[in-house]
């Protein structure tokens, strides 16, 4: 742990979050990003820049745009979003199946509630989905896609290695990212059931989906998270069936 870095421990309220409304998308952000809603002092945490929980309508979604220099990964909670590139990588990502983009030097993509696509029949329902960004150990890399399922080793109920680009995960991730500092958990839990956070100088916890306790500090419900700072080791108890997402990051983004 640094010395230069403060033990902090930051709740923040789901209803605190930013909030983004328009016909087809319901959008909640964690962190203010460029121009949208500028807070200078809500940009990041550690290395995470967005942590977007998105509920998207059947049929809709977000139409082709730009990507660079960009480490995204995608969960979903329910439904299917579709994933089209302008590198040739279709998708579809539904609950359990881990997904990530590089942009690197720059792509195009799509993502839309239309997984009529892949089972022959139009969705009636929202997708709803966690979107996350981590900037690349470098600028320029080769634009790449990679998606695995994982809904075998969700149910053990511990820490699941989603995403890592850090040396100590490597063959154990799901998938491979391309920071050398960090890492994405998810962790699906029984009513009772409890995980321990890593340590790190900087951590953040989702609380995805139910209501769990967090050692020290109490009751989370879903939306809410934490953003922890030189600490960690904290007890995660799932007070009904929950699910959680856990960054755990060795370096911070330099504003």
């Amino acid at each position: 742990m640094s010395a230069l870095l403060t033990p902090t421990v930051d709740v923040r309220r789901a209803d605190q979050r930013l909030a983004s409304r328009l016909s087809w998308l319901d959008s909640k952000h964690s962190f203010s990003l460029g121009t949208h809603q500028p807070d200078p002092a809500n940009t990041h945490h550690g290395l995470l820049l967005v942590n977007n929980e998105d509920l998207v309508q059947p049929g809709t979604g977000f139409e082709t745009h730009p990507h660079q220099d960009m480490e995204i990964v995608t969960w979903v909670l329910q439904g299917s979003l579709v994933h089209q590139d302008s590198s040739g990588h279709p998708g579809v990502i539904y609950p359990g199946l881990a997904q990530r983009m590089s942009a690197g030097t720059g792509v195009l993509h799509s993502e839309k509630n239309d997984s009529y696509r892949s089972t022959g029949e139009r969705p009636t329902d929202p997708v709803h989905f966690i979107q996350m960004w981590v900037l690349p150990d470098a600028p320029g890399v080769t634009p790449g896609y990679e998606q695995l399922e994982i809904d075998g080793e969700l149910l053990a109920g511990g820490l699941v290695t989603v995403a890592s680009g850090m040396d100590k995960h490597k063959g154990a991730s799901a998938i491979w990212i391309q920071n050398r500092h960090a890492a994405l958990y998810a962790a699906r839990l029984r009513p009772g059931q409890h995980v321990s956070l890593p340590e790190a100088p900087y951590l953040h916890l989702f609380v995805a989906r139910g209501s769990v306790d967090l050692e020290g500090t109490g009751g989370l419900n879903e939306g809410d998270a934490v953003r922890f700072t030189a600490t960690g080791g904290h007890q995660v108890s799932a007070i009904g069936p929950a699910e959680i997402l856990v960054w755990e990051m060795h370096a911070t983004f330099a504003v």
